[in-house]
């Protein structure tokens, strides 16, 4: 039994046996790790979502990876079992939906990649996410720092040696529950999801690991937009637009079913916005009465 309580989780004390075990089994997140491929169908996307975008033409534009952040949100909302993570051999259910995620400030090789992470709140507007996710992009673009820029920078000037006895008593700290707050809310592995939209570069067929610092426990990569022969109702062959979608999950938190299920409903949003938000011309964009992410 742990001596403090976590700021950023609430410790699950019924836990069934074999799961309870499990982290000190598989010790480290990539030791624990389950690998899952999945293709989404864009048929009735990729038109709500320019429909969507042409009845607010002063908005930020809605983007397929915005929904696909929303969805996830509403996933994590819907099926808390997903929203956990293992610290020093327990198991935590996290307070908040917090989406981490990185933006390249261009497109050159040498630009930098900015790392954002934002609070989904329950049963938010898909609207007032997307103003949020623009938001958010704009700012990790911009040349301004931001908190976790600030922390970085400063620990970076340390000499190797200082680096790495910094960071080791930041998981000590972490592993015992007394690492504060403040140096988690804005660091972008403290997260219930990290997510990269690899298609946006043109990059496919990637799975990503987990990172054994932080707590996230689901990792997921959003790829290309293309083509893709599947076979019909009919029984035939024919061509759709789909995205393919990986993801990396420690499956000490929950089950492979539970999981499965969980992302099954981030998959509906995507496949199916229109029941997911609401008629891409509605007023508020929808989401108030369907419960959002």
């Amino acid at each position: 039994m742990p001596l403090f309580r976590r700021p950023d989780g609430v410790l699950l004390r019924d836990v069934p046996p074999v799961r309870a075990i499990m982290p000190y089994l598989m010790r480290g997140r990539n030791e624990s790790v389950v690998y899952h491929e999945t293709y989404l169908d864009l048929t009735r996307t990729l038109p709500w979502l320019d429909a969507w975008n042409a009845a607010r033409p002063a908005g930020p534009k809605a983007t397929l990876f915005h929904l696909f952040l929303w969805g996830c949100a509403k996933a994590l909302h819907e099926r808390p079992g997903l929203n956990r993570f293992v610290s020093n051999g327990r198991i935590y259910q996290r307070r908040g939906v917090f989406l981490s995620f990185a933006a390249k400030k261009g497109f050159r090789d040498d630009t930098p990649l900015a790392t954002i992470k934002l609070e989904f709140p329950k049963d938010e507007p898909f609207e007032t996410c997307v103003a949020r996710l623009a938001g958010g992009i704009r700012e990790g673009r911009s040349d301004r720092l931001r908190p976790v820029d600030k922390e970085t920078r400063f620990f970076t000037r340390f000499p190797g040696w200082l680096l790495r006895l910094a960071i080791g008593l930041a998981r000590f700290l972490d592993r015992h529950n007394l690492l504060p707050y403040a140096m988690m809310r804005h660091d972008p592995f403290y997260a219930s999801l990290f997510a990269a939209n690899l298609g946006s570069v043109g990059i496919d067929n990637t799975f990503h690991h987990l990172y054994e610092y932080g707590t996230v426990s689901l990792f997921g990569v959003l790829g290309k937009v293309g083509p893709r022969v599947v076979v019909g109702a009919d029984g035939r062959p024919e061509v759709r637009t789909q995205v393919q979608v990986r993801w990396a999950f420690d499956e000490r938190i929950n089950d492979g079913l539970y999981c499965a299920g969980s992302l099954r409903i981030a998959a509906e949003v995507v496949e199916d916005p229109e029941r997911a938000v609401g008629p891409p011309g509605a007023a508020s964009g929808g989401g108030e009465g369907k419960g959002s992410g």
